[in-house]
């Protein structure tokens, strides 16, 4: 198992980091590596890489594969001892008995499936070791690119490598997460999950940017008694969290301005930002208040961003429609948070990001979970989930009012109360959870998008200000919001009638 951080470095802070990491007896290594796959992918697709690497003048066979974390890889290396200048064919089954090469048998077919060469990389690796306390951690600055051969009728692409990785040989991962603090905040990194292989998997798609992540479910061991003690749900509901914003950050701070990754991004921050508030009750104190404003921060900045997109991309085509004048609306208000990805690339979220990472990862002197761990996890989420249910319920039957601040604060709580739900749902019977969620769907739309038009009603009294014809859209958008307060009502409505998952066995 293979536990690291890997950050990207600006090429003006390249001599910085290589001069930091030169102050101490470093080496340097040239490494050529060769990738190989199926015809059809199906080890990319996977999340698993085969490669052989020539290291110096020796060849060495890796398998990697994603691990259960933001910090672990699977991984295991086969030292081939061969010099020659010739590349020894690959053989995935170098790597059996391990936990990679078990999944490698399985995508391979037991051996029936061929491999073929589909890109390589050519790398310079300055490396050194660092101490923190009794832990050591090798730094590792790579710099080059990942190119693929010419193919039919196109010449070969290539991408560049300016990363700098820090992988724990031993002690605690708490020391290493300090160490990439003290790196990274030195020498503005940010965080990166693009790894070599998948460089070359999208110069093989010649895909441009980076798709967006939506949020996956929490993963919790059925067959460990300590999976479901409060310590362990929360490090589980973070790592889910941080699986979807930590690429979608890592595609903003690499120059993305994509809508939907951004908007990922947001829902990201907003789960994350949730768990902590939701979930602190399962073992009090150990969230650190230090994150919540650079999420929040970030949070508001993008916001900004996603509301002028709502308005050029929905709003205002059916204005059009409606037969509203054409009006040319401000940009969007950047003065203080620049541009996206500086937001994302600033240093306190950053730091919050790998203090996140850091808390995911169990403690190797953690106690043994107890029998009565679990039962009182359960409980703690039942209170939390009647909670949120009830306010939403209370709130739903006087809706239309209520105040336009707390008709929005309706609105955030069933998107907790939502999120609330995904999380823990493989705690409770997941069939009535899975229900109780989509009774959650047709409010949570509603809510959203009487939210959007208050949104619009807003920029449009704005814009108005400098220019009257918006007035047509701000008559418009007022003109619709008793309409749009009786569909929310009508909808939390009939989720005062929902069954209750949580309230099953």
């Amino acid at each position: 198992m293979e536990i690291e951080f890997k950050f990207q470095v600006p090429p003006q802070h390249l001599r910085a980091v290589e001069q930091d990491i030169r102050a101490a007896t470093a080496t340097r290594k040239h490494m050529q590596a060769h990738y190989f796959d199926t015809l059809d992918g199906a080890l990319a697709a996977r999340g698993v890489a085969l490669r052989l690497r020539k290291e110096g003048r020796r060849w060495v066979q890796t398998a990697k594969a994603l691990g259960d974390g933001p910090l672990h890889r699977l991984e295991h290396n086969v030292d081939l001892a061969s010099t020659g200048a010739t590349r020894p064919e690959p053989d995935a089954g170098r790597h059996a008995g391990s936990p990679v090469g078990d999944l490698l048998d399985k995508l391979l077919d037991h051996g029936a499936t061929p491999l073929v060469e589909t890109f390589g990389t050519d790398i310079w690796r300055l490396t050194r070791n660092e101490r923190e306390g009794d832990t050591t951690v090798e730094l590792a600055l790579d710099t080059g690119k990942v190119m693929t051969p010419p193919g039919e009728g196109r010449g070969g692409r290539a991408s560049q490598v300016c990363e700098l990785e820090l992988e724990l040989v031993e002690g605690r991962v708490q020391d290493l997460v300090a160490l990439a603090q003290r790196w990274s905040q030195r020498h503005g990194l940010w965080f990166s999950t693009v790894s070599k292989a998948e460089r070359g998997q999208r110069l093989l798609a010649v895909e441009e940017g980076e798709r967006a992540v939506k949020a996956t479910a929490p993963v919790f061991d059925a067959n460990e008694a300590g999976a479901r003690s409060g310590e362990a749900v929360q490090r589980a509901v973070l790592a889910a969290c941080l699986a979807q914003m930590l690429p979608n950050a890592s595609a903003i701070a690499a120059g993305s301005e994509d809508a939907e990754v951004i908007h990922q991004l947001r829902i990201g921050i907003r789960r994350t930002r949730t768990a902590l508030r939701e979930l602190d009750a399962l073992a009090p104190g150990r969230f650190d208040a230090a994150w919540e404003a650079p999420l929040v921060e970030v949070f508001r900045a993008l916001g900004a961003q996603r509301d002028r997109e709502l308005l050029l991309s929905a709003m205002q085509p059916r204005l059009d429609k409606a037969g509203a004048p054409p009006i040319d609306m401000p940009p969007a208000d950047t003065r203080q948070a620049g541009s996206v990805g500086d937001v994302v690339r600033a240093p306190a979220f950053q730091a919050a990001l790998v203090s996140l990472i850091g808390f995911t990862a169990p403690p190797s002197d953690a106690a043994p979970a107890h029998a009565d761990d679990a039962v009182d996890t359960r409980r703690t989420l039942q209170v939390r989930l009647a909670k949120l249910h009830r306010q939403v319920v209370r709130d739903g039957k006087r809706f239309e009012s209520l105040s336009a601040e707390e008709q929005h604060r309706t609105r955030k709580r069933i998107k907790r109360l939502r999120y609330l739900s995904e999380f823990v749902a493989p705690l409770f019977d997941r069939a009535e959870a899975k229900r109780y969620i989509a009774g959650l769907v047709p409010a949570q739309d509603a809510l959203g998008e009487f939210n959007d038009a208050a949104v619009a009603l807003a920029a449009y009294r704005e814009a108005a200000a400098t220019d009257p014809r918006a007035w047509f859209a701000v008559g418009w958008l007022v003109a619709l919001q008793p309409a749009g307060a009786r569909a929310c009502h009508k909808a939390l409505r009939q989720l005062g009638e929902a069954r209750r998952f949580w309230k099953k066995g």
